[in-house]
């Protein structure tokens, strides 16, 4: 990683900034724990409301909160012709960008270790953190980056096929249903029935993957599941997702007309809905974001693409951009903030207990704790956020 102090790049899409820095203040915002206000709260439906959006689903199904990795995946995937174009400008030759595209993969995949390891007794080795999916899937990206528009659309499709038959033909019926192997009780109110029974919660073939490849890798404990059922190849429909948005971003930086951008992109994000639920109510495949599915590829891409036309009808199309500044500041240090928000989030909490008072954040009374300490750790990162943004410090990796 390097730190760098400069004017953002000309080239950069203010829309698709402030689009990411929506998707950063959500992820950042998971400080202010909205499920401990509501719990605090019961008989609250605006809590409730709240709180649920602030939460993984249990299973199938989606939150707002849900949206966040596949929004962060998509971008990168938008950004990536800007980033090639950039990078050709500046005369660099093929293999100077394949060295650029592996040092970006393996700077992902190591941080996202790094910071899933840090309240750790060794290293975490993990693969299914945001960054380090990113990272597994980044060089393939960046090899279709060369490809025709047809081409990508082939290859998406050859994944989302694939992986869906991976799941398919994987044969369940010789996993024991113990909850001691999976982590998963037999009487979990969220299992599937029937042929959606394959996308079951840690009994499936991701699962079975990760019982073998993440026991290659120093642990204190055999690997026998992960608790939410994530999984390593996850990454494989996250380049999915990714693809999705190289597509976009290719449009989007084309000379096509606004409104001509627009329309392609919402008619596209129409299709992949339709798709996507009908696959999902058959049963063909349902949409799970925590092993990322191929109904949920294209279900939480369609979102994306809707979020990325929303901030660009009105601040690209209108110029109605005054309003977005806040977003634009975290969403052009991405990564700072992601950092940031996985690094100072106990310092600042305990430096007020310190030095304002332990009891501080309860000064609108007890069910409000989380809402006034997280308000707080908030206002102080962005602040950080704000000062490397007016000096035109950026971190890139």
């Amino acid at each position: 990683m390097t730190s760098k102090t400069l004017n953002p790049a000309p080239q950069r899409v203010a829309s698709v900034d402030a689009f990411r820095g929506f998707v950063m203040f959500l992820m950042m915002a998971e400080v202010l724990n909205l499920s401990a206000v509501s719990k605090s709260l019961p008989e609250s439906e605006f809590w409730s409301f709240l709180a649920w959006h602030q939460s993984h689903v249990p299973w199938v199904g989606c939150s707002l909160h849900d949206l966040i990795q596949p929004s962060f995946s998509f971008l990168v995937g938008v950004a990536l012709p800007y980033s090639m174009a950039s990078r050709s400008l500046k005369n660099q030759s093929k293999a100077q960008l394949w060295a650029h595209t592996l040092r970006r993969s393996l700077i992902l995949i190591l941080l996202g270790i790094f910071l899933r390891s840090m309240h750790a007794s060794q290293t975490n080795f993990t693969f299914e953190d945001t960054l380090t999916q990113i990272g597994l899937g980044y060089p393939f990206l960046f090899a279709l980056g060369f490809c025709s528009q047809r081409f990508r659309w082939i290859t998406l499709s050859i994944i989302l096929v694939g992986y869906w038959l991976a799941f398919a033909l994987y044969p369940i019926a010789n996993i024991p249903m113990d909850p001691n192997l999976t982590g998963v009780p037999n009487d979990w109110p969220h299992h599937l029935k029937g042929f959606a029974a394959h996308w079951n919660k840690n009994y499936n073939v991701a699962w079975a993957f990760d019982t073998w490849f993440m026991n290659l890798f120093p642990r204190e404990s055999p690997f026998l599941y992960n608790g939410g059922g994530y999984s390593t190849l996850s990454f494989i429909p996250t380049l999915g997702t990714m693809i999705l948005g190289l597509l976009t971003g290719q449009w989007l930086r084309s000379s096509l007309e606004p409104t001509n951008f627009l329309k392609k992109i919402l008619a596209t994000a129409g299709a992949l809905f339709l798709i996507a639920i009908i696959l999902d109510f058959t049963g063909i495949n349902p949409i799970v974001k925590r092993i990322w599915t191929p109904s949920w590829t294209l279900y939480s891409g369609a979102w994306a693409m809707i979020l990325l036309s929303f901030f660009y009808y009105f601040i690209d199309y209108k110029s109605y951009n005054r309003w977005s500044h806040p977003l634009i500041v975290v969403g052009t240090n991405s990564i700072a903030a992601y950092v940031i928000a996985h690094t100072l989030n106990d310092l600042i909490d305990s430096s007020f207990r310190i030095h304002v008072g332990n009891q501080y954040d309860t000064i609108l009374g007890l069910p409000y704790r989380t809402l006034i300490s997280g308000s707080v750790i908030l206002l102080l990162e962005y602040w950080i956020l704000n000062w490397m943004f007016n000096k035109r410090i950026f971190i890139k990796v």
